[in-house]
């Protein structure tokens, strides 16, 4: 189907569109941070890649990455219109996550990067998470 608005047209009107917040992914690691009983997390420390979640302490950073966005090979899907731009769009979102993955790393801190789809409600702590965080979980977490 085509569109009905021109090409400026239809640009203008999906610039008026805005965020409805980020509450599969960041919003939900951090209630569930809370839930586990985590502390000393900071959020959005201009670092390169502009991780969602930091642990300055730990030298941690946490990028919870939406399935669609970034191609999870689990729940990502790709839409059946434009297919060749979402393609594209979603493999840069995979060469910059990696980009910023070897940055952070070669400044000296950890990587942990946890899909949309590990923060459910009430499932337990990720695995990698679990390892990345030990000394900060409380004693029955570990």
């Amino acid at each position: 189907m085509t569109d009905i608005f021109s090409k400026r047209k239809r640009s203008e009107i999906m610039s008026r569109v805005r965020s409805r917040g980020n509450q599969s992914t960041e919003v939900a690691l951090a209630s569930a941070l809370r839930r586990w009983k985590v502390a000393g997390w900071r959020r959005h420390l201009p670092l390169t890649g502009r991780p969602d979640f930091c642990f300055p302490g730990l030298q941690l950073a946490i990028f919870v990455d939406g399935c669609f966005w970034h191609g999870c090979p689990r729940h990502g899907t790709m839409p059946e219109t434009n297919r060749s731009f979402w393609k594209a769009k979603i493999a840069r979102n995979k060469r910059r996550d990696l980009s910023a993955k070897r940055l952070l790393r070669s400044q000296g801190w950890r990587v942990v990067r946890i899909w949309e789809h590990e923060l459910k409600a009430n499932a337990p702590m990720p695995r990698s998470l679990k390892r990345a965080l030990g000394p900060l979980l409380p004693t029955n977490s570990r």
